[in-house]
């Protein structure tokens, strides 16, 4: 697809957006660049970049074709995807499968610990506040979003659990938590962002070996192999046998 990139738009911790030649659309370009605890902690995972392009864009396909609108248009280059131009809504929408990371430390409840049903958690996408957690009465407060789009959100965000969760099992892939960020384009509501090691934590089913994010946050170590590994799973269709 020839798609002619224009001037920078915005130059995030992890991606670079670009003005595109096409009315309504952008490019994104997925940096190695890794930050932790609110860009306290940054690093380099070497093809990072290029794995969370092509996962994303995976993931994305497989959503749109249950149904779900996302702001992905098509794959580039290694680097670089094509997507809608959207007006970020500046919630950040967590889905939580099982207890870890911060709902370990307000709840008490062990890291580890499968939850009965999804929790839908808020967050407020500022990193000056440091994201902080959100509920509906802060959201109409700030007028961040109206109460349907919020129910949407909200919505959306556990259909795609139900979609990506079974998915990810078959290859052997935990889905202990995920990152979701929604936008606007033209009055409608799409998935943006990203769908990657770098916004979901990925456990191995069977050792519960983490395959994410966590890896570069708590200095465990082989963080590229880990990423390599989820990658392989989901886009190569191979699953190790380790």
């Amino acid at each position: 697809m020839n798609v002619e990139t224009r001037e920078k738009l915005y130059e995030g911790k992890a991606k670079i957006v670009y003005e595109t030649d096409r009315p309504g659309t952008i490019v994104q370009y997925f940096k190695d660049d890794a930050t932790a605890f609110n860009a306290l902690k940054k690093g380099t995972i070497v093809g990072k970049g290029v794995i969370n392009n092509r996962m994303s864009a995976t993931l994305f396909e497989r959503l749109e074709r249950a149904g779900v609108p996302t702001h992905y248009l098509a794959t580039l280059s290694d680097r670089e995807m094509l997507c809608r131009r959207l007006d970020i809504i500046k919630i950040e929408t967590i889905v939580r499968n099982v207890v870890a990371g911060s709902l370990a430390k307000r709840t008490g409840l062990e890291e580890g610990t499968a939850i009965t049903q999804p929790v839908v958690e808020l967050y407020y996408k500022s990193d000056p506040l440091g994201d902080p957690m959100l509920n509906d009465e802060h959201v109409r407060m700030l007028r961040l979003a109206t109460p349907a789009e919020l129910t949407w959100m909200k919505r959306t965000a556990l259909k795609i659990n139900t979609i990506l969760k079974p998915h990810l099992a078959r290859r052997g892939l935990l889905l202990v938590d995920f990152k979701l960020e929604f936008g606007r384009q033209s009055r409608k509501l799409y998935l943006g962002d990203e769908i990657s090691p770098d916004t979901c934590r990925l456990w191995d089913s069977r050792s519960k070996e983490k395959l994410d994010k966590d890896r570069f946050r708590r200095d465990l170590g082989g963080v590229e192999e880990a990423y390599q590994e989820v990658y392989r799973r989901l886009v190569t269709g191979e699953v190790s046998t380790k």
